[in-house]
């Protein structure tokens, strides 16, 4: 993998969170994150099939069913852990340092560099066009919604998207304003973006949600990053 496969976000401030919509979202303050390099999609179930076929890893939950299985969608049924080896197993076999992106980072990445926009995409609802009205019987194959200002596909609907961080609703009220990387600890860790299997499929930037490591779900997928060092939440050992 080279630095063309991935999409860069310069080094910046931007507005994270929100008002007026849910506790866990606020205060809305600024934050400055050093450039990183980010996927234009979620990792494609191509791509995880070929890290199962070198590493033996566990099936993730529900592959072998149909409604899963074509390799241009995301890699769903993954739990944190799962994606987590994932971006191991990538830094091994690129020799370049791969992992989650911090909450932070996602939703930077997400706006798009306009900070204001509800959504990746704008303000318009995703109700309100055509292609989030359609029944989704699982996810769609990535890319066949229109690029954010970034030309990152996808982000903020299709899957629920696995952060590096630890989560806590009340964590904005403490949070660094430099590369904010989460709590210390805790039992969820973050995770950004809507689902397909939601009636609103679309989520927007600052909409926060968490899950334990542990569960996988098969409207849960990631995304992967690197070009800046790594983040304190992904420290310490990968164990359940």
């Amino acid at each position: 993998m080279k630095d063309a496969a991935f999409i860069e976000i310069p080094a910046g401030w931007f507005w994270m969170g929100s008002e007026g919509h849910y506790a866990w979202e606020s205060p809305r303050h600024r934050v400055f994150v050093d450039r990183f390099l980010i996927s234009p999609t979620t990792v494609t179930r191509r791509e995880y099939a070929s890290f199962i076929e070198d590493t033996g890893h566990p099936l993730p939950e529900d592959w072998l069913e149909p409604q899963f299985s074509d390799p241009d969608q995301p890699a769903v049924g993954v739990n944190w852990f799962d994606a987590i080896a994932y971006c191991e197993w990538m830094s091994r076999k690129t020799r370049i340092p791969c992992r989650l992106p911090t909450e932070a980072e996602w939703e930077r990445a997400c706006r798009g560099g306009v900070d204001d926009a509800q959504y990746a995409w704008g303000n318009d609802p995703p109700e309100s066009f055509e292609y989030f009205r359609r029944k989704w019987s699982g996810p769609r194959r990535v890319g066949e919604w229109r690029p954010n200002g970034f030309g990152i596909l996808n982000m903020g609907e299709n899957v629920h998207e696995w952060c590096l961080d630890w989560y806590a609703p009340d964590y904005y009220a403490a949070s660094p304003p430099e590369n904010p990387a989460g709590p210390e600890n805790g039992t969820r860790r973050v995770s950004r973006g809507g689902s397909w299997r939601h009636q609103v499929k679309g989520s927007r930037a600052a909409h926060r949600s968490s899950l334990p490591p542990e569960f996988r779900y098969t409207d849960y997928g990631f995304r992967v990053v690197t070009g800046a060092e790594a983040r304190r939440s992904s420290d310490s050992p990968v164990t359940r």
